[in-house]
């Protein structure tokens, strides 16, 4: 088998077809060779998104309520954003988001972990940065037209208390989720080493090298 890592083998493509082109993603049905079994499969080509969990010096984590129209629900979120400007640094957008929803800076960066946010149907890879020394924009937020971004309001929950609120089902946004559990990971004694901001995202590269990224 090898090594316990993700690897890039595709399985043979025998048709594909673009049944729905959005404004962010498009939808493909494929039909591929899987194990010698003709299957079709429905696959969201997703442009990617980075989020940030931020951490201040009080060891509070920054949650935002945003409302989700696919769920009805209004949710405590990280700040986060699609990959959808393009050749967009992903860093860069990181920090873009954090301005827009948070009107916030931070002096340090690392990369806090990278997922699928549902690999089973969508490409969409996701890499969560935390950001640290917390300063507020002299200019406040940068305001957006977003619907969803008009009215962010925001809290600052103690680390534990939102690793609490992951585990008792109350907080089920997957950025959230994930970079709150993976922060109190990092915390945890002895420490985990965090890669560097500008540290290579293999996923996105995999996914675009078999063309799973849209044009953007």
């Amino acid at each position: 088998m090898g090594p316990v890592i993700d690897s890039v083998e595709p399985a043979t493509l025998l048709d594909s077809e673009t049944v729905h082109v959005g404004g962010k993603w498009r939808v493909d049905v494929e039909t591929v060779d899987i194990s010698g079994q003709r299957v079709k499969r429905d696959i969201v080509i997703h442009p990617g998104a980075v989020a940030v969990l931020v951490l201040n010096e009080h060891d509070e984590v920054l949650l935002i309520r945003q409302y989700r129209q696919a769920l009805g629900m209004f949710l405590f979120e990280t700040p986060a954003g699609l990959l959808d400007i393009p050749n967009e640094n992903p860093l860069d957008a990181a920090q873009r988001e954090l301005a827009e929803e948070a009107g916030l800076r931070a002096a340090h960066w690392n990369t806090l972990v990278d997922f699928y946010n549902s690999p089973g149907g969508s490409s969409e890879a996701i890499r969560i940065y935390l950001a640290q020394e917390i300063s507020e924009l002299p200019e406040g937020r940068v305001v957006t037209e977003e619907a969803e971004e008009v009215d962010l309001p925001s809290v600052w929950v103690p680390l534990s208390n939102a690793v609490d609120l992951v585990l008792g089902g109350e907080l089920g946004n997957p950025t959230a989720a994930m970079g709150i559990l993976a922060a109190w990971t990092w915390r945890s004694k002895p420490p985990r080493k965090l890669r560097d901001a500008h540290a290579r995202w293999v996923a996105r590269e995999g996914l675009k090298s078999i063309g799973r990224l849209p044009s953007v």
